[in-house]
């Protein structure tokens, strides 16, 4: 099966048509109003407009008030939420929509505790720990803090690009992976060479 990719931070149609272009299964739209990735609903909605078939669209929050999302799904009806902060599993679960469920990975976090907390979610997206940032670091975390046995399908995250991806699947085999800052020219600005070559590397082995 071909790796599956995602492309997270997208704020503008051009980045949108080429993400698709190069061969995205997946595109992010983030609303965490710190992040310079981020869109307003009007704007998400816009975008999701120009949204071809069969990729899916995800919406990033951290810690958002249940009534924003609910704001968001009613303006801008992403196809899966993705969960960056310190939410519940009963918080992840009321939207009623497919979720991943972002885990910042460092020594001593359990991530077969979160697999099992969070055992509805479709994955756990594996990202690395900054203090104070909730993602889209550019850091790379050490995979070998991922344990062989997690009982959940695993999203990489977390420093990925077009030079180190390709060791990236070979290494972790993860069911997908992510990426933002790796693939932009400036934050929130997406250089459409480097998704191509993101995605081609992401898949050389399968």
């Amino acid at each position: 099966m071909a790796m599956r990719v995602k492309i997270c931070g997208i704020t503008r149609k051009e980045d949108l048509y080429a993400a698709c272009q190069a061969g995205a299964d997946a595109l992010g739209f983030v609303f965490y109003a710190n992040s310079p990735r981020y869109l307003s609903i009007d704007r998400a909605a816009s975008l999701l407009r120009d949204m071809p078939p069969f990729v899916q669209s995800v919406g990033l929050f951290v810690n958002a008030e249940p009534e924003y999302v609910y704001s968001v799904l009613r303006a801008a009806p992403v196809d899966l939420l993705q969960f960056h902060g310190d939410e519940s599993p009963e918080y992840c679960r009321q939207f009623g929509r497919p979720y991943l469920k972002a885990v910042r990975v460092r020594p001593g976090v359990d991530l077969v505790k979160y697999a099992t907390d969070f055992s509805d979610a479709r994955a756990l997206l594996l990202d690395a720990y900054v203090p104070g940032v909730p993602g889209g670091t550019g850091k790379r975390f050490d995979w070998n803090l991922i344990p062989a046995s997690l009982p959940k399908r695993i999203v990489l995250s977390g420093g990925l690009n077009p030079d180190n991806v390709a060791e990236a699947v070979c290494k972790v085999r993860p069911w997908a992976v992510d990426v933002s800052s790796g693939v932009e020219s400036a934050p929130g600005i997406k250089d459409a060479a480097k998704m191509a070559l993101f995605i081609e590397q992401a898949r050389l082995n399968h």
